[in-house]
């Protein structure tokens, strides 16, 4: 009867302990805030399966505005959160939801609009006189509108150009509250104008009549920042998976898989971890 017991005992240990690491091994992942510009770019297409064939670890994307995005690591529910509003990320660590941030690369923002150009802005470099050009001529203009980091900046430039937006604008600009690629969407069957990262509009197929209107302002620089979120805020939080991503982001090895990624032949993202104060 000893023996009989014994076996059972051992046998349930054994079945025990390989429970936990079939449990480990399925939990062997990260979930990721990260704006839409990264989705909808196809970067992370491109080089979350060299991470995850690198290291094992699946990295499950929340896809989402930078301001959402935030909100989605304050409640601690994500791991790590890569967005690109510099003065909001590092409020975010500042307030101790994240535990540091880490520069991983740029772009930069570009104005989309229509090839009749009514608001006569093609081919300008100035985005500021542009804009004030496109609300003088009550020239449709397409608004995210969704606390992501591309509207933060929209409205910052509209600042820049002088026009209190909340109180100027009119019928022309329409605030839609969604994301890049529905932007991009909402514009081309509009023939408006709309404020877009250049990756998400090299990757963008449904252009229509649209083109890039204004590009080249150093004012339209794009930085984007990586954070994991707080384990002391949120324990379960998992610091060991989620600061691997971020080292491999910011590894040489993880620079090039961004640098790699082109579409026609052209560069979306150019990485620049190591520049200081990025």
């Amino acid at each position: 009867m000893f023996k009989l017991n014994h076996a059972i005992a051992m046998g349930l240990i054994v079945l025990g302990a390989a429970a936990g690491q079939s449990v480990l091994a399925q939990d062997k992942s990260i979930v990721l805030a990260s704006t839409t510009s990264t989705q909808d770019s196809g970067l992370f297409g491109h080089i979350l399966p060299l991470f995850k064939a690198k290291t094992g670890i699946e990295v499950r994307v929340i896809s989402q505005g930078t301001g959402q995005a935030l909100d989605t690591g304050r409640r601690g529910d994500a791991d790590v959160v890569f967005v690109h509003a510099k003065s909001q990320e590092e409020k975010f660590v500042a307030d101790g939801f994240g535990v540091k941030r880490s520069p991983v690369m740029y772009n930069d923002f570009v104005l989309i609009g229509p090839k009749g150009d009514p608001a006569k802005v093609n081919g300008t470099k100035d985005i500021a006189a542009a804009l004030v050009k496109i609300k003088n001529a009550g020239a449709a203009f397409i608004s995210r509108g969704d606390k992501s980091g591309t509207h933060s900046a929209e409205l910052n430039l509209w600042k820049v150009a002088g026009v209190d937006i909340a109180a100027d604008k009119g019928p022309w600009y329409r605030d839609i509250g969604q994301g890049m690629g529905a932007a991009l969407n909402a514009a081309s069957a509009s023939n408006a104008y709309v404020l877009a990262d250049r990756g998400t509009w090299l990757s963008f197929k449904n252009r229509g009549e649209l083109l890039i209107s204004v590009e080249g302002d150093k004012r339209l620089f794009n930085q984007y920042g990586v954070m994991l979120v707080n384990p002391a805020k949120h324990a379960h939080v998992k610091r060991e998976l989620g600061q691997a991503f971020i080292e491999w982001l910011v590894s040489p090895e993880g620079q090039k898989a961004i640098s790699d990624y082109k579409i026609n032949g052209e560069q979306l993202f150019f990485p620049n971890a190591t520049v200081p104060g990025a």
